[in-house]
């Protein structure tokens, strides 16, 4: 009965799924040598930085591990593994996003 062999050699998807993960394992957590914290960003892709001061970032970042080292009084770089995101201030509670190096170049005419 050669439907019984080929039951026997299938997997479900979830199977598989589980399979992978068990022997991939996560990635490792990024070292940010040269960041004065590391700080967890939030389901909703927030930075919580001092306890009061929540700055949106991301949901794409969400429960990733980010550097932040303070430059200024208040300015801080945020980085993501090896990717500087931008800036923030502490006293407007934003991020100022640093120029796009994937972005369309411009050259000047000549």
């Amino acid at each position: 009965m050669p439907w019984r062999k080929v039951a026997k050699t299938c997997v479900s998807p979830s199977a598989k799924h589980h399979l992978v993960n068990s022997t991939l394992g996560r990635f490792p957590e990024p070292h940010y040598r040269f960041h004065d914290k590391i700080v967890l960003v939030t389901s909703c892709g927030r930075l919580c930085h001092y306890r009061k001061k929540k700055i949106n970032l991301s949901t794409c970042l969400a429960g990733q591990a980010i550097g932040i080292k303070e430059v200024h009084d208040g300015i801080w770089l945020v980085s993501f593994i090896d990717c500087d995101l931008g800036y923030i201030d502490l006293e407007e509670k934003t991020l100022q996003p640093l120029e796009n190096p994937f972005g369309p170049k411009v050259l000047p005419m000549s």
